[in-house]
Order: C-alpha cells, then structure tokens, then sequence
C-alpha cells in the first residue's frame, strides 16, 4: 500500500516535476515580481502573498521581490516588465486597468499591446464588480433600480473609484445592457472616496470591486444589491447576479493575471505557472484572500490565461466603443 501511494504521489507531481527539470538552471538570480499599483491594496496583497509562496516552489535557493512601480493607471509598472529581458526572472502581476480598460479607452497613449507584448503565464484571482446603494435607498435589488433609472432619465448619478476603472466599464456595461440609461457618472479618486460617498448617499449607486466595499456593506454603511458575476458570491449568498435580474450575459469582473514580456521560454512559463497554481490551492491562501474578497483561481494553463486576457480585452473595447468614451490622458 505504501508503494503504491508513493507511486501516486510520484505521478502526481511529474508534470510540476518535468517542468522544473526543462528550465533547471533557472533561476540564477531573484525573480522580481513588479505590481503596477501602489503598496497597501487587494492587488498587492495578492501578489505577495503569492509571491511569498511561489519561491520555494522554484528552488531551494530560489527568491521573489515584490516591486511596486505604481503611476498611469499601471502603465508605467506594466511598460516597465514590458521592456526587460524575457528570461523569467522579471514578471508582472497585470488586472483589468493593465490589460484591458486602459489600453481599450487608450489606444493611442498606451505603450504595449496588452495582448501580443506580454507572456501569459497563470490566472490569479478573480473577484466580482458589485453593485451598491446607500443604506436608505428605496430599491432592493437590481430589477427596482433599473426601473427607476428608466421612469426618470438624467435625474440620477453613480459614482466609481475613477474614469476608466472596471466599476467605471460595469456602470457603462449597465447602461448598454439595461436599454441605454441615462444618468450622470461621478469617477472618485480611489475605493475610499466612494465608499464615503455612498455611505452619505451622495450618489444614487456605484460600482466597484467586492472586496472594496465588502467590509462597510456588512457594517451597514450601504447595501449591496448586485453582483457582477455569474453567480451569486459566498461572502454574500442572497444578493442576486445581474444576469438573474434580466441582463442576459451581464458579467462584470476584476482579476489579477501573472505574465511576463513577450516570447519567455515555455520551459519557464510552465514551471512559474506550475508554482504559482500549487501556492494558490494552499488552503491558508484561499482563506487569506478570500477575507479580502479574492477568489483564488488554482488550476488555469498559460494558454487558458492568454485567452482570458484576450477575451477581456475584446470585452472591454466593446464597451468603449458602443458607450462611445473617449478618456484620453
């Protein structure tokens, strides 16, 4: 019986195994893993959380720095991996401003294509855009709300943590989805603005990532009422999807991919991809980042995380294009 575990086990780990063993004079230096954002938020927490996890999975010499290169919405940190040498030891934890809001809104000014200058090399996290009211507002859930919005066009505002943010792209998703509603956004400088400015009631609803506003929505400062995904959240297992209220197809999240610059060996790929999924199937991990609102995703491929990526991209510049934004720098 023993042998034949030890023979699982053993078949179990081969293809982390083989992967390890294809690029195994890497790494021969510190990996730096670049987030294109300040110190402090989801995203960083994420990353090195991650990070901290991956590096004995590489090696037993093997370390991982958290760099932040924070400025343009994540361009600059982004443009910055970008230009390295694509040897893997310089990778960049990329999101929905990185990849897909920022280069659809804009194309001009944004310095890679999100899609062919970078490596994909693992799905992170993903974690749902909600949609929120304050605490004494008449309308419980999404069906009332969008009734509303339609019986008194131009009367109302919603607020995001920004333009171009992805609770800026949901709220415009709504309106298209919704018919064409008319109502006036207000982009705040961040998460925080936007939770005080729902908690006053400044604004009618707004949209923004669940782990931003999950902590004040359970301390009663407002009500969430939507979730962006397609299925209800476990943090919040009565709140309806925007899909059961009759937006079809509605989906609206955030995410946290893990690539690199263009044309990294696929030796390399496959073993940061290997590390990466074992370190998020770790159960502390899950906990952790599902305090924070995260979702950790454990068994995505490189090439499924191309395609993610680029179905994002195609999704948001739909947005763009039908909603009409033109947000240039």
């Amino acid at each position: 019986m023993l042998t034949r575990r030890l023979a699982l086990a053993a078949f179990a780990a081969a293809p982390f195994a083989s992967a390890f063993a294809q690029g195994a004079a890497w790494p021969d230096r510190v990996v730096s893993f670049t987030i294109p954002f300040p110190a402090g938020g989801s995203a960083d927490l994420l990353a090195r959380l991650v990070a901290d996890r991956m590096a004995p999975l590489l090696g037993p010499s093997a370390r991982m720095v958290v760099e932040n290169r924070a400025g343009a919405g994540g361009v600059i940190g982004s443009d910055y991996v970008r230009r390295l040498p694509a040897d893997g030891h310089a990778i960049l934890l990329g999101t929905p401003s990185t990849h897909g809001t920022v280069p659809a809104l804009q194309p001009d000014t944004t310095p890679y294509d999100p899609v062919a200058d970078f490596t994909a090399i693992a799905i992170l996290g993903r974690a749902p855009i909600v949609l929120a009211v304050p605490k004494d507002s008449p309308h419980r859930d999404p069906q009332a709300l969008i009734a509303w919005l339609r019986a008194n066009p131009g009367r109302a505002s919603w607020g995001s943590s920004g333009s171009g943010s992805v609770g800026h792209l949901a709220g415009e998703l709504l309106n298209l989805s919704a018919g064409g509603l008319q109502a006036e956004h207000i982009p705040y400088r961040g998460g925080a603005p936007l939770v005080e400015a729902l908690t006053k009631g400044e604004v009618q609803f707004g949209w923004e990532p669940l782990g931003s506003l999950a902590a004040a929505a359970r301390d009663g400062l407002f009500r969430i009422i939507g979730m962006g995904s397609p299925a209800r959240h476990p943090l919040f297992p009565d709140v309806p999807t925007l899909q059961e209220a009759g937006l079809a197809g509605f989906a609206a999240s955030t995410w946290n991919v893990m690539v690199g610059p263009k044309a990294m060996p696929p030796a390399i790929v496959a073993r940061l991809n290997a590390a990466a999924n074992r370190a998020l199937a770790l159960e502390d991990v899950k906990a952790r980042l599902a305090t924070a609102g995260i979702d950790a995703v454990s068994d995505s491929t490189p090439e499924a995380t191309a395609a993610f990526i680029a179905a994002e991209f195609a999704k948001f510049k739909d947005i763009v294009t039908r909603a009409r934004l033109n947000l240039a720098r």
